[in-house]
């Protein structure tokens, strides 16, 4: 039996035009927040692998096309933190990767400018859904932080720390550990 290789992409939708806004407006809603703004509920699936197609055959012409006409599966959308994992074949996993960073609007009808940002590619969904919910859980510790005004660790606590202490972070207001975080993706299939 031939078993097909596959990479899962994790990226992440930016919205750094309305930074630019935000800070004109004179609004103290923090960059960290404004950046990850959630995605608008116009955005499904359906629409967003045929931006991706659209662009993977003008980069690639049909052998893009052809090369990811099959392997090509969104597996996870979420509005709310603007993240989504894609399937693709591992052979032509860098075609998409491309077309990605090329993108630069939402694919829907007057969609907002973007940036695409893969920040994790894998061979399991499983190795891919941890990270996405443990960035989730960064950005919203980095948020609350930059809102109480503490911006240097807030960097710190999104990218990542080699502190021993980090971990106690990762503890909810009760003192428990929050491993139920996993709630936002029920929604990816196991293929």
């Amino acid at each position: 039996m031939v078993r097909f290789k596959e990479r899962y992409l994790l990226v992440n939708i930016l919205y750094p035009e309305a930074a630019s806004v935000s800070q004109s407006k004179g609004n103290n809603v923090p960059d960290l927040l404004v950046y990850n703004q959630p995605t608008a509920d116009n955005l499904t699936a359906q629409a967003l692998l045929r931006g991706i197609r659209a662009e993977v055959a003008s980069l690639f012409g049909d052998f893009g096309s052809g090369a990811i006409e099959r392997s090509l599966q969104v597996k996870y959308l979420s509005h709310a933190t603007s993240t989504f994992i894609l399937r693709v074949s591992r052979a032509h996993y860098r075609l998409v990767w491309a077309a990605l960073t090329f993108m630069d609007n939402i694919p829907t009808r007057n969609g907002k400018p973007c940036v695409f940002r893969v920040v994790r590619t894998s061979g399991t969904i499983r190795k891919v859904e941890k990270d996405a919910i443990r960035r989730a859980r960064h950005l919203m510790l980095a948020a609350r932080e930059e809102m109480a005004g503490q911006n240097s660790r807030a960097l710190d606590t999104l990218f990542g720390s080699k502190d021993p202490g980090h971990d106690q972070d990762m503890l909810s207001a009760d003192g428990e550990s929050s491993s139920s975080d996993a709630e936002g993706m029920e929604g990816v299939d196991g293929d």
